[in-house]
C-alpha cells in the first residue's frame, strides 16, 4: 500500500488550497484516513479524519469551517480542502491509513496508530 500526497504549495493568507491523497493497492474502502501536518519545528498532529465510508468526520479545533475533509472510494482518494488558509497553516501535510478491521467509526489521534503513511506535501502560507 502506497498513500501519494499532492496539492500543496504556495499560497496567499485568505487563499485555498485542496490536497489529494491517491492510495494504491488493495482495501481503500476499509481505511479510516486521516491528514496530519507537522509545522517547522513542531510535532506532527492530527488535523481530520474520516470514517472508512465517509460517514464520520473528524477536525481539530483550529480548522473546524475551513477544511473539509473527504474521500471517494472509487477513485482510492481522500481530501483535504482548505479554505481561509493563515501562516500558521503553514506545515508539512501527511495523509495516513489505519486498517483496523474492527475500528468503523473511532478517531486515532497519533501517527503510531495509523499503519500506511504518505511522504508529505508542503502548504506555505504567506501573509
Amino acid at each position: 500500500v502506497q498513500l501519494q500526497a499532492s496539492g500543496g504549495g504556495l499560497v496567499q493568507a485568505g487563499g485555498s488550497l485542496k490536497l489529494s491523497c491517491a492510495v494504491s493497492g488493495r482495501g481503500f474502502s476499509t481505511y479510516n484516513m486521516g491528514w496530519f501536518r507537522q509545522p517547522p519545528g513542531k510535532e506532527r498532529e492530527l488535523v481530520a479524519h474520516i470514517n472508512r465510508d465517509g460517514g464520520s468526520t473528524y477536525a481539530v479545533g483550529s480548522i473546524k469551517g475551513r477544511f473539509t475533509i473527504s474521500r471517494d472510494n472509487a477513485k482510492s482518494t481522500v481530501y483535504l480542502q482548505m479554505n481561509n488558509l493563515s501562516p500558521e497553516d503553514t506545515a508539512v501535510y501527511y495523509c495516513a491509513a489505519e486498517s483496523d478491521p474492527f475500528n468503523t467509526r473511532f478517531v486515532r489521534y497519533t501517527i503510531h496508530e495509523y499503519d500506511y503513511l504518505g511522504q508529505g506535501t508542503q502548504v506555505t502560507v504567506s501573509s
